[in-house]
């Protein structure tokens, strides 16, 4: 795997247009309007990527679906973070099979992180004769030309090569809400975890510059954006690559200072790279919402030392102390692995004592899924499923437990929140630290800020009123 950042130039993008307007005509020909669908496994950087691919989509002409029946392109953006999101991405595809046998025209392609592994291309190749273009996330800027090669070639396309990561300014996006968005500032992963594929199918970290993600954030806000949230493996990482003398914590200093009312998140932040600084400049800005995706993974130093985390339980406890005392009110999530290869009983109860030392008020939680091609697939695991499934059941009740004594203490505070949906007769809205409310109200107020008095609360969201 190459280390390399390829920067695409302005006439690689352009010849990328070009390939959309060929499609477009393509389809003006025949005296139709394409459709397409695109459907998202995983992260938010795949839902950014989707963004990108229906931007793409939509410059060639198409409208797009909200299912894959009768849609003339169909992409699955799939995930491969665990074994059961990659059953399930195979399961759907299968089931593609009889779309296509309904719309004979109908073009299926597989792409995003599952699409940059060997065993994976291969499997589709081999298995699913039907699907007509496998390409990883390093070409996912190269879509149009894969699409156009489909449509005149009636070949399959497979652009799977291990390709230096890149960066590409300019593609068009067709963002899933006006009232939020995704920035990716940065792409890849230097850190290796043990257990984690995602440096092997996205490459190695590399920064987009702060002046194209000022201009972003900019324009985003003028078009009345009220919460962007920016996106990397590890954002604290962010600048490490550039040129420019600039961190995390500058380039949030420096979104925040965009005029207008909107709010700042991000994620993922690696605890190795969470600085003081960072914390400080979350403190000092109101902009920056006061919510901190923190992993740790596990609470036992040997575990963190074998998942290749670069940091232990007592530095990831003095993080997390000062984040708390400049940020009292600060909303902390995290991830936790359950059933590590070679985890004791003695060190799961070591996770369950941080979990009670911190308070999380929510947890991500997953037992430990092996990733072909990671160390950790290759340790010795001699912990029985049922073992880890009991120690997975306990810590979801102990953290259901801390989440709903968190809930009650809002109950007769008046946040600011942002209103962003509905839920069947009731509106929907986020405190700033990112914790769902559901009120009766006018659905004239989604896209504003309103301060909200939470009335009741569960495990996992609030219900308040509109507070004059």
């Amino acid at each position: 795997m190459s280390s390399k950042t390829t920067v695409i130039t302005p006439d690689q993008l352009a010849a990328q247009f070009a390939f959309c307007d060929q499609i477009r005509g393509f389809w003006y020909e025949q005296n139709i309007t394409p459709t397409a669908y695109v459907e998202t496994y995983g992260c938010q950087q795949n839902e950014a990527d989707s963004e990108k691919l229906r931007g793409y989509l939509t410059q060639a002409g198409y409208a797009i679906v909200r299912e894959a029946e009768g849609a003339d392109v169909v992409i699955l953006n799939t995930c491969a973070i665990r074994e059961h999101a990659e059953q399930r991405v195979f399961g759907n595809l299968g089931a593609l099979t009889h779309t296509k046998r309904r719309h004979s025209r109908q073009k299926i392609f597989l792409c995003g992180c599952m699409a940059g592994e060997t065993k994976v291309s291969d499997r589709v190749y081999k298995s699913f004769p039907y699907v007509d273009g496998v390409f990883s996330t390093h070409h996912l800027w190269q879509f149009p030309e894969i699409l156009w090669n489909v449509l005149t070639r009636k070949k399959r396309q497979f652009y799977i090569e291990d390709e230096p990561g890149s960066i590409a300014e300019g593609i068009p996006q067709v963002r899933d809400s006006r009232l939020k968005a995704w920035v990716s500032i940065m792409y890849g992963c230097n850190n290796f975890c043990t257990y984690c594929i995602v440096p092997y199918v996205r490459g190695r970290e590399r920064s987009r510059k702060m002046a194209d993600i000022l201009a972003e954030c900019r324009s985003l806000v003028e078009n009345g954006c009220k919460e962007i949230t920016l996106l990397g493996q590890n954002v604290n990482s962010y600048g490490k690559d550039l040129d420019e003398n600039v961190d995390f914590s500058d380039l949030l200093a420096q979104i925040a200072s965009i005029e207008g009312d909107f709010l700042i998140r991000f994620m993922t932040s690696h605890p190795r790279d969470a600085s003081k600084k960072l914390f400080d400049t979350m403190a000092k800005h109101p902009k920056i919402a006061k919510q901190l995706h923190l992993p740790f993974q596990s609470g036992s130093s040997r575990v963190l030392k074998a998942m290749n985390r670069h940091y232990d339980r007592e530095t990831y406890l003095e993080k997390v102390r000062y984040a708390k005392s400049v940020m009292p009110d600060l909303v902390l999530t995290s991830d936790v692995i359950v059933g590590f290869p070679g985890e004791t009983e003695e060190e799961f109860e070591e996770t369950i004592s941080l979990i009670e030392a911190v308070h999380y008020d929510a947890l991500f939680t997953f037992i430990f899924s092996p990733r072909v091609g990671t160390p950790a697939a290759r340790m010795e695991d001699p912990t029985p499923k049922e073992e880890k499934n009991r120690r997975f059941d306990r810590l979801c009740a102990v953290q259901n437990q801390i989440s709903e004594r968190i809930h009650e203490g809002y109950i007769g505070k008046v946040f600011r929140c942002l209103v962003d949906g509905t839920d069947k007769d009731l509106l929907t809205a986020r405190t700033e630290g990112g914790r769902l409310v559901r009120f009766e109200g006018d659905p004239g107020l989604i896209g504003s800020f309103q301060n909200i008095r939470i009335t009741g609360a569960t495990t996992w969201s609030l219900t308040g009123t509109l507070e004059n």
